[in-house]
């Protein structure tokens, strides 16, 4: 069975327009091929709301999160909870038959702790295994699995990981040749216009010449690292595009 697996950011999970738009695009894409879709999501915002609510500061070092004992409850509570609960109801609601996991159930997710040359970041981990086998047997058995990124460590105990980080390696185990990380954003705009393909070294030097700016720059960063961690190819798309085969699709040629 051939599976399409979506990555999608924490920010679009506030906007109930996108949940069910992703939600009936999930469906459409269940009958119209009869792939099975995978969903790996983030959450970060709704971490840092609820961080602050909380009064927990929350602290990053060279651009990653620093997850502590607090912050990691927080984590776990959002992305395993809230977050990919919100999902589940959307894909309820649209007719797939959605079953929500975090990286712990069924140890879907291993990792190992992820070390930093200068500092320590805590509860950060990174993925080292990944259960596939469980994902295709949902999917043999009708479910759609929507994924949290908090997986289980050598110790026993939750971490948290980047969810690019977990979407990329769900998509290697599972063999798919194409990760399509989904968000509100058509793809990579040059003079308006979605740029369909683009290799890695075509993207850097975008980045440089200031065509990708802002917050498409770690969005194509992420693609292109999924690309060099072995998946053949990477799409930045939004819900119109991902039925439509638009996008920008990078690739290492």
């Amino acid at each position: 069975m051939t599976m399409q697996v979506m990555k999608v950011g924490g920010n679009e999970l506030d906007d109930p327009a996108f949940l069910t738009g992703l939600a009936h695009n999930v469906r459409q894409i269940q009958v119209a091929t009869g792939q099975a879709v995978v969903i790996v999501h983030g959450g970060g915002k709704a971490i840092a709301d609820l961080q602050g609510r909380l009064g927990i500061a929350p602290q990053k070092v060279d651009g990653l999160r620093v997850t502590d004992v607090e912050s990691l409850l927080v984590a776990e509570m959002v992305l395993s909870g809230l977050s990919n609960k919100v999902i589940v109801r959307a894909l309820l609601a649209a007719g797939v038959t959605a079953v929500g996991l975090s990286g712990v159930d069924g140890g879907l997710l291993r990792c190992q702790k992820k070390q930093h040359p200068t500092a320590d970041l805590g509860f950060v981990g990174e993925i080292v295994e990944v259960n596939g086998r469980l994902i295709e047997q949902l999917a043999a058995s009708g479910f759609t699995a929507v994924i949290s990124p908090i997986s289980l460590g050598a110790d026993g105990r939750p971490y948290n990981v980047n969810a690019d980080e977990a979407a990329a390696a769900v998509a290697k185990a599972l063999g798919a040749d194409m990760l399509n990380f989904v968000s509100n954003v058509p793809g990579v705009l040059q003079n308006e216009a979605i740029l369909p393909h683009l290799t890695i070294s075509q993207t850097e030097a975008l980045i440089i010449n200031g065509v990708i700016t802002d917050g498409m720059i770690p969005k194509v960063r992420a693609a292109c690292t999924a690309v060099t961690q072995g998946i053949p190819q990477a799409r930045i798309v939004n819900l119109d595009g991902l039925l439509k085969g638009g996008g920008t699709v990078i690739g290492d040629r």
